[in-house]
């Protein structure tokens, strides 16, 4: 498939002490720089800056880092156990091409667990959290219309977090977080053609559905959202009649 020029962005998670005392290991400062280049591949997957199959040259991300291959070699390890990286032998690293199995397994699994999330959300949202949404809404509107494709990606992504975190459960926030990667890697893959305003337009429904505290409505529409997304995915390419592609024309 066609690739786009890839674009790491490095992402400071936090400053590093200057001074530390003669003799101490730095496994604070290794494991921030192993963070840091696993979150900015994550973040440009997701943002898709990063096309599967994209290779991740060590040398290149180790001068983009200003570290040492050993702390990219684990950052892409780390990467490799998430699925996010393809790891082979004398080939390295590559940003990873889901299968179709794997493609239909992780969207069957977000519409099991996020349907119950918003059921289960109904039972206890907020008004402050409802309006925590609409300003989520707002964001996202605001990004669909000028076009702004990372910031738009992103924030249609942490919609489903975000709903997670609402519930006080850190452990589905991150399974989700991950599938939602995933996803996005997916979407590339297969060429999605299910547009940034449909999805927006159906978080608003969600989110009408939410502030109602209408349960059967919010998983009836998520599931509908996610079935949405799959379906505009090209997982079942027909086979071409060589006849009309290479036959001369009428």
């Amino acid at each position: 498939m066609p690739r786009s020029r890839a674009s790491l962005r490095v992402i400071d998670t936090g400053s590093v002490p200057a001074r530390r005392e003669r003799g101490a290991p730095a496994e604070g400062a290794r494991a921030g720089a192993t963070d840091r280049i696993v979150e900015s591949i994550t973040t440009a997957i997701v943002e898709r800056r990063l096309m599967p199959g994209t290779k991740l040259a060590e040398q290149k991300i180790a001068d983009i880092f200003k570290v040492s291959r050993t702390l990219v070699r684990q950052a892409l390890n780390q990467l490799s156990r998430d699925r996010l990286v393809t790891l082979e032998p004398a080939r390295g690293a590559s940003v990873s091409m889901p299968s179709v199995e794997e493609a239909r397994q992780v969207f069957e699994v977000r519409q099991m667990l996020e349907a119950a999330t918003v059921r289960q959300l109904c039972k206890v949202v907020t008004d402050a959290q409802v309006v925590q949404l609409r300003v989520h809404m707002r964001g996202e509107r605001e990004a669909v219309a000028r076009t702004d494709v990372p910031g738009r990606t992103r924030l249609l992504a942490d919609f489903h977090v975000v709903l997670a975190r609402m519930l006080g459960n850190e452990v589905l926030a991150q399974l989700l977080q991950d599938l939602l990667t995933r996803s996005s890697l997916i979407s590339l893959m297969y060429q999605s053609s299910h547009s940034a305003e449909a999805s927006q337009a159906e978080h608003e429904a969600i989110v009408e559905a939410l502030e109602r505290r209408d349960a059967r409505a919010a998983a009836r529409l998520m599931e509908h959202h996610i079935a949405n997304v799959e379906r505009n995915l090209r997982l079942d390419p027909r086979a071409p009649d060589l006849a009309a592609v290479l036959g001369p024309p009428d």
